[in-house]
């Protein structure tokens, strides 16, 4: 067996592969065996079959098979072994590759490598990148408090309506003469919060309702005809919600407002944990300090895109073998057309050479991954997810039931590890280049992204 290696320019490269007959014909003859063993062949005895007549019927697929297991192995190893830059993976050369003739003993093989252009990418102390702080006002925290108090929060019952209250009444569709519609809708105890309505005008007919008044109000109207929220409150199929676009009346049942939880060690402890906060100042402090490990994740993430930004500037624009990179696409997406890889080809290119920069940013910073580092990331996210419901106080029990669920899933094992990258790549270069630091407020900061 021979393999060659020929750089055709900077960044093409052909690979041919000659394979004799006798480099796989000790695993062919032992693949001939387990076929004869198993052979269920009129007019012969399992595993009695003559090994000419397996010889007949299943050589040619057998050494078919074992040519691309041996080609496949040795192609992977040479490229490994002489630290070949390979983008992608090789194609068959078309002009080159030899149709297979499977009654000869030598075949010869083809095929185009994309090699990764050289470059090289160093950032230190020279290299300024903005770096966004962002303000934490007194507003900030206290919306945050204000959300923390209203989900420990309780409802009881008041006479009249205000804002953000919770209604139960009965609603029943009307006809064009303002009468109750026959076989129309009627639900008893319908929960409404008339805060949610978009509609202002609609919204101001429950203004200081009161319990048993009667309402008229048209949902189709109140919601904007938005399918979801009135197939929820009509209680019917989004497909049926255009036929009932007309009145409803209301009759006010109940009204419960929200009562926001009072400052206690009670609810400290049902926010953070028992006795991790003491005292309403500590309280805001905690809530103060979780904004700003937030918003400093957010600085964070403006800054690596920031960093990416300038990296592929100062590195400028690389030279790619587009027309194999783009059969290459193709392949991997067989499914599309080649206009899809015309289309997509530039943003592929711009993700490719980033991807290129940060390898050789986290080789020359010596960034490793350790599987700790991946469980803290996994916990960090179940975290975050279990945040965006305003629940901080997660049980060790069911946190660690989560991660480990993360951890048995390949794909978010993959994404996990990218995070963990993006997060030391990012705190090295934070260290190691000159911060142009801004002191903005959320808006700004926000504004920054359009």
């Amino acid at each position: 067996m021979n393999i060659s290696f020929e750089k055709i320019d900077d960044v093409d490269a052909l690979l041919t592969v000659n394979i004799d007959k006798a480099d796989c014909q000790e695993k062919v003859d032992k693949a001939l065996k387990v076929y004869r063993q198993k052979a269920n062949i009129p007019g012969f005895r399992r595993g009695m079959v003559p090994m000419s007549l397996i010889k007949r019927q299943f050589e040619k697929s057998v050494l078919a098979e074992e040519i691309d297991k041996l080609m496949e192995e040795k192609v992977n190893a040479y490229i490994k072994d002489n630290k070949i830059q390979m983008l992608g993976m090789p194609l068959p050369n078309k002009e080159k590759s030899k149709p297979v003739d499977l009654n000869t003993d030598n075949f010869e093989f083809a095929f185009d490598i994309a090699l990764a252009p050289e470059f090289k990418i160093e950032l230190g102390k020279d290299d300024k990148i903005p770096y966004y702080i962002i303000e934490v006002t007194d507003e900030m925290v206290n919306q945050q408090v204000d959300s923390f108090r209203d989900r420990a929060g309780k409802y009881e019952k008041v006479n009249e309506y205000s804002d953000n209250d919770m209604m139960k009444g009965l609603l029943v569709e009307l006809d064009e003469n303002g009468n109750a519609k026959e076989d129309g809708i009627n639900i008893e105890s319908a929960m409404l919060m008339p805060s949610f309505i978009k509609n202002e005008e609609q919204k101001a007919i429950f203004k200081n309702a009161k319990v048993n008044d009667v309402l008229t109000f048209n949902p189709a109207i109140a919601y904007e005809n938005n399918d979801t929220e009135l197939s929820s409150l009509l209680k019917i199929k989004k497909e049926e919600v255009a036929g009932h676009n007309g009145n409803f009346t209301y009759q006010v049942e109940e009204i419960q407002h929200l009562v926001p939880a009072e400052f206690s060690q009670e609810f400290f402890d049902q926010v953070y944990g028992k006795d991790v906060v003491k005292s309403e100042e500590d309280f805001r402090q905690k809530v103060k300090d979780g904004i700003e490990a937030q918003l400093k994740g957010d600085s964070n993430y403006k800054f690596m895109i920031d960093s990416r930004e300038y990296a592929m500037n100062k590195v400028g624009k690389l030279t790619f073998p587009d027309a194999l990179l783009k059969r290459i696409m193709l392949e991997n997406n067989k499914d599309k057309a080649e206009e899809y890889v015309e289309s997509n080809y530039e943003g592929s290119i711009k993700e490719l050479t980033w991807h290129l920069i940060k390898s050789q940013l986290v080789e020359a910073f010596g960034i490793k991954v350790e599987n700790g580092e991946i469980k803290e990331m996994a916990r960090q996210a179940t975290l975050a997810q279990f945040a965006q419901y305003g629940m901080s106080n997660i049980p060790e029990d069911l946190l660690d039931n989560y991660v480990k669920q993360m951890m048995q899933k390949p794909e978010s094992v993959d994404n996990l590890v990218n995070r963990v990258i993006e997060n030391k790549l990012g705190a090295e270069l934070i260290e190691k280049v000159t911060l142009d630091k801004k002191t903005v407020t959320l808006d700004e900061f926000n504004k920054l992204f359009q």
